[in-house]
């Protein structure tokens, strides 16, 4: 599969942050972000089915001079071996890829991320990892909704989780998410999904990570409650600091109570329990 890398150079950092959570809306599958330029990238197939859209939001928001590259899936490698450094998340866990040292941290992940989204490096997927590390996962079931590489799933296995959904609707993470719970030695307690939220009708969990963006989240919460068990657990995040209260206001007319919020880099995660 190829994919289209899309380059932009942002006002600032905090630009970029918010084009990242816009592009998320659009089939945008991995993105990376140094200060104010912006990398994100969409199968080349799906572009054309929203490239109109996306110039639109370009210009809206004054974004001149950006590119469209075709990446082709044997470089794909070489370009994450070239940009991809081990992520620390608070000095508990290390996410790293097979050609790293291995980590002094108490925990680590090792992901070759190929084409999914979910290396560490996004500030979503650390307060996802962070949310889990803080929970008591032993003996639970859980579910890694959007799960690309499988970070979080692996993470929650890690962590205690005796079983964890871990549910994608792309093919190319599927196969990805597959491949590194192998890596991790957790095949035996995460099972990859290929699908979209009806993948999970009739399963019932004990927590459910769901790191996607605003507008799937507030669509998925009804499902997210009928899957969860009462007092379960459901952590988001995929938001910025400004859609907290959104957010958090659907999932308690959708029955979940919320217990708070973290903050990181101007993204948030959402916590709430099943009341």
């Amino acid at each position: 599969m190829d994919y289209i890398e899309l380059t932009l150079d942002a006002a600032d950092a905090g630009q970029a942050e918010i084009l990242t959570a816009e592009l998320a809306d659009f089939p945008f599958e991995s993105f990376e972000q140094e200060g104010a330029r912006l990398k994100a990238y969409i199968p080349s197939e799906r572009l054309a089915g929203c490239k109109g859209e996306v110039d639109a939001l370009l210009a809206r928001c004054g974004i001149e001079g950006a590119t469209f590259v075709c990446i082709e899936s044997q470089n794909w490698n070489a370009l994450w071996e070239s940009n991809f450094t081990p992520v620390e998340v608070d000095g508990r866990l290390t996410i790293r890829a097979p050609f790293h040292a291995p980590a002094a941290t108490p925990m680590e992940v090792i992901v070759m991320p190929k084409m999914s989204f979910g290396t560490g490096h996004h500030a979503t997927t650390c307060l996802m990892a962070a949310g889990l590390l803080d929970l008591d996962l032993a003996g639970l079931r859980g579910l890694d909704m959007g799960s690309g590489t499988g970070v979080l799933a692996i993470v929650a296995a890690l962590g205690g989780a005796d079983a964890v959904d871990a549910v994608d609707i792309d093919e190319w993470a599927y196969a990805n998410c597959t491949e590194n719970i192998r890596t991790n030695g957790v095949a035996d307690r995460v099972t990859p999904l290929l699908g979209d939220v009806a993948a999970i009708a009739g399963r019932h969990y004990d927590f459910i990570a769901a790191n996607i963006n605003r507008n799937i989240l507030l669509a998925h919460l009804p499902a997210y409650a009928a899957a969860l068990r009462q007092g379960g657990r459901l952590l988001m995040s995929g938001i910025l600091e400004a859609d907290i209260p959104v957010l958090a206001d659907a999932a308690r007319a959708t029955g979940f109570a919320v217990t708070g919020h973290a903050l990181r880099d101007g993204w948030a995660r959402v916590d709430a329990v099943k009341a």
